[in-house]
């Protein structure tokens, strides 16, 4: 008896560094799927979470463009486009809520996924639109831009993965910044587009973009 105790006694520094060290490398792990800017998930860790969420029907894909956004780094400086980045990350989030995920894709782009429990995603983003608009707090002088929302339910698609959706999505913002709608949700109907996404790499092409519903 004396003997195994003696043995887990020994063993408890060697369990309790492996713990440490565990923890260490999960600490490092989240800490590579973070923006180091905005906070929000990069787009491996976006990704991973984004996929477990479209298991619910109710899911909701949104991608948000920053308008202008050279301009804005070329007149004001880098510092104001990274304070104007920082802000539309802590907005998104906040109206993304806990039960989704929004991540930074990179440069001025953003996703999200969120889970739309009372059918009212609509009227959600069209408040998001607004408030993505507002000047940036503490900055001198003001910057003002937009931000193009483009988003779809996955319901609506349910063979489309996670790539697939983002791609409606991306068409559908991308309209959205050509009609200077501000917001358009990928869906029924179809818009005759000068660009069908800024992916498919065809500037002049006119192709058929599934897109629907508008607020301004």
């Amino acid at each position: 008896m004396n003997t195994l105790v003696t043995v887990l006694l020994s063993a408890l520094p060697l369990a309790a560094g492996w713990v440490v060290h565990v923890r260490w490398l999960h600490g490092c792990l989240n800490t590579a799927r973070r923006d180091p800017l905005t906070g929000l998930r990069t787009r491996d860790g976006f990704t991973r979470r984004a996929t477990a969420l479209l298991k619910d029907p109710r899911a909701v894909v949104v991608l948000a463009d920053v308008d202008r956004f050279k301009h804005i780094n070329d007149t004001y400086g880098h510092a104001a486009g990274d304070a104007l980045l920082k802000a539309t990350a802590d907005r998104l989030a906040h109206h993304v809520g806990r039960t989704g995920v929004a991540g930074r894709l990179g440069g001025d782009e953003f996703a999200a996924v969120l889970i739309d429990d009372h059918g009212t995603v609509g009227d959600l983003l069209a408040v998001l639109h607004g408030v993505l608009a507002r000047p940036v707090e503490g900055q001198d002088p003001a910057v003002h831009t937009t931000v193009s929302l483009g988003w779809v339910r996955a319901a609506d698609f349910p063979t489309d993965d996670l790539s697939g959706l983002l791609r409606r999505a991306d068409e559908a913002m991308y309209a959205a910044k050509q009609a200077r709608a501000g917001l358009r949700r990928a869906g029924l109907g179809r818009l005759f587009a000068s660009l069908a996404g800024r992916r498919a790499g065809r500037p002049g092409a006119h192709a058929p973009v599934p897109v629907v519903g508008v607020a301004a």
